[in-house]
């Protein structure tokens, strides 16, 4: 490691986030709604907001540590001039697995709102932990890029084993891993974030940014999905 700091594995509960009420219609397909689809959305935010935990547990490394090993292409563009890794995992705990294997049962449009509620929650809460090792890391000079989650691109599922050996999750937040790679709660995400000194916009596959930073006035692609006016 390059130094002590950077082998602690820190742990975090954060607050609730916003509720972003038409993600959760997004996740749902369900475009505009309103009447008896508000009255189900609102019911069952109301019984599964005071149910959730929002917590996560990361470590940063140098790069060259190789904390994570893989063959990846589109990691490694995705990884390419960045300093350090940010490894993290993040969760909201079982209440959502609990509510919709219940309404599974007795009520499968609860079931669905349910699902999608625990989507929106678990990525919400991940912009809120990148949003806050940007800030962070912008104080030292690094600029973070976009999180890379397992089983995006070429990146395998299997290196699930070694983050989860890396951060602890099961002690650290209650996480665990199947054989199956699966992971339990389901509402769960891991994901790596490069940090790096320059500020250069680094384009995947698709020819979409990397980057949460960038300096798209300078970019030639002009149909990037991250592009900012």
């Amino acid at each position: 490691m390059g130094n002590k700091m950077e082998s602690i594995i820190f742990t975090k509960t954060y607050p609730q986030p916003p509720v972003n009420r038409p993600e959760i219609l997004r996740y749902m397909r369900c475009g505009d709604a309103g009447g008896e689809f508000d009255e189900l959305l609102e019911a069952c935010l109301s019984e599964l907001l005071p149910r959730l935990s929002y917590k996560v547990c990361w470590r940063v490394s140098d790069i060259s540590d190789d904390v994570v090993k893989t063959s990846s292409r589109v990691l490694s563009r995705a990884l390419q001039g960045c300093d350090k890794l940010v490894l993290f995992a993040a969760t909201i705990g079982l209440a959502p697995d609990r509510l919709i294997a219940k309404y599974g049962r007795l009520s499968p449009s609860k079931a669905l709102c349910m699902q999608a509620i625990g989507a929106e929650r678990i990525e919400s809460l991940c912009d809120m932990f990148c949003e806050e090792i940007a800030a962070d890391f912008a104080e030292k000079g690094y600029h973070a890029r976009r999180r890379f989650s397992p089983g995006y691109g070429d990146l395998p599922l299997d290196i699930q084993k070694a983050i989860f050996q890396s951060l602890d999750c099961p002690r650290k937040i209650g996480l665990s891993l199947n054989d199956s790679l699966l992971m339990s709660p389901s509402k769960s995400v891991t994901a790596l974030i490069g940090l790096s000194s320059e500020s250069s916009c680094i384009q995947d596959e698709d020819g979409n940014s990397t980057s949460n930073h960038k300096n798209c006035a300078a970019c030639n692609k002009a149909d990037c999905l991250f592009r900012e006016a």
